[in-house]
């Protein structure tokens, strides 16, 4: 099984790469996050968002897996689902959900909205999806399954957790007048979801692998963000490492064999928490615009910066990242000079160049290697002998930097503009 992840604050392009890498694959498997990951896929002139729904999806002879370690949310799985229906896609013979992944129910919305709310100026930028209430129910014992939803005494089941969730809310005395509504949505998609395929995804992930199929399991979010390794407390509430593709849909860290690791060819961040390389002038506002850095899921302007090799390191060493994807490279054709981070200056003169505990909590500046721009458009480039000779350096020096190697280059949205070294 090989693994494909983002290695900086997520919305790296990793849609986009499993569209393009789906081919040589017979499984595509998400193993963590939920609704508020916003995979991308854009070919024939459309544009695609997938949320929950494995990146495979548009491959009709690909088996498509929502792993274990996803928690779902039923209503956004349902419209989904319904928005993919133009394009004749087998939901019922490709599309395979695990009974073990956790349901996102009306009030975990709430409380993600109440919890975020009393953060006040320290709150995390969570999307309001619901995600982080209900990892916490999963890790507390007490969330509801897919699998539940099949029992008789499902129903009992929710008003037994709606009733804790109340009780919480009732401390926050948060608003609870759109509950009614959001419930009867939520019952009308749990009927849609009994009609799919629901299943124990670890025994059909090994058959899989058992049998010399290819599997590729998809991550979501960004390392960065990993609840232990991320910039705790500005991060996701799962595992979004090499590791968590293991613990997601059941499969033997043995079996590991590829880990693509997905980088921008500079920086971006959605929400709080700390960004060395952040830019809060012109060249920052320049390439949110031509980078078109706005949440995918959340509609959110992202944070934007140069390329920060420390975390990138750091992200490939957690992760045995084999092989690198460098991703929206065209979004620096506007500029004529780019910087590389390469070490962190702490408060007290200190230069650095790991991710160490104390960053979190300090101000470090970043230290920058300048080097030239190409200052012109990819447009039909279509091969890596057609790179300017300043793309070629930058690509060069980045995987002289990270000692991987970095075999695809992105120069553009559609799955065309994919460039293979």
């Amino acid at each position: 099984m090989d693994v494909l992840l983002g290695l900086q604050w997520g919305d790296e392009g990793k849609g986009k790469v499993v569209d393009v890498l789906a081919p040589q694959y017979n499984v595509v498997a998400r193993f963590q996050g939920g609704p508020n990951a916003g995979h991308t896929l854009e070919f024939d002139g459309i544009k695609h968002v997938l949320h929950q729904i494995p990146s495979g999806i548009f491959r009709s002879n690909l088996t498509n897996i929502i792993g274990n370690g996803v928690v779902l949310d039923p209503v956004v799985l349902r419209k989904e689902i319904e928005g993919l229906k133009k394009f004749n896609i087998a939901f019922n013979e490709n599309l395979f959900i695990s009974k073990k992944a956790t349901i996102i129910i009306p009030t975990h919305k709430l409380l993600d909205a109440a919890y975020e709310k009393s953060k006040g100026d320290k709150k995390i930028g969570s999307t309001l999806k619901g995600i982080g209430p209900t990892y916490q129910d999963k890790i507390g014992r007490v969330a509801l399954r897919v699998g539940d939803i099949l029992a008789e005494d499902f129903e009992a089941k929710y008003n037994t957790l709606v009733e804790k969730h109340k009780t919480t809310l009732s401390f926050y005395d948060f608003p609870l007048e759109e509950l009614p509504e959001l419930e009867k949505v939520f019952f009308e998609s749990i009927e849609f979801f009994k009609t799919l395929n629901l299943i124990d995804s670890e025994y059909q992930v090994n058959d899989h692998l058992a049998k010399g199929d290819k599997v590729l399991a998809e991550g979501a979010q960004g390392s960065l963000l990993d609840i232990d390794f991320g910039s705790y407390p500005f991060v996701t509430s799962s595992s979004t490492m090499t590791a968590g593709a293991c613990t997601g849909l059941g499969v033997a860290p043995s079996k590991i064999g590829e880990v693509y690791g997905i980088f921008k060819a500079y920086c971006t961040r959605v929400g709080s928490g700390p960004f060395p390389t952040e830019l809060f002038d012109k060249d920052g506002e320049d390439m949110r615009k031509e980078g078109n850095e706005f949440g995918s899921t959340t509609g959110r302007p992202r944070r934007c910066g140069w390329i920060d090799l420390p975390a990138l390191r750091y992200s490939i060493m957690i992760n045995g990242v084999t092989q690198l994807f460098m991703m929206k490279g065209d979004v620096l054709n506007i500029f004529e000079k780019i910087k590389i981070c390469t070490h962190y200056e702490l408060p007290d003169g200190t230069r650095v160049d790991r991710l160490t505990y104390e960053l979190n909590d300090q101000d470090v500046k970043p230290i920058y290697k300048t080097v030239n721009g190409w200052n012109k458009s990819l447009s039909g480039v279509t091969a890596y002998d057609g790179f300017p000779q300043e793309l070629k350096d930058y690509v060069n020096i980045l995987e002289e930097e990270l000692q991987v190697p970095i075999k695809m280059v992105s120069i553009g949205p559609d799955r065309i503009q994919t460039i293979l070294r």
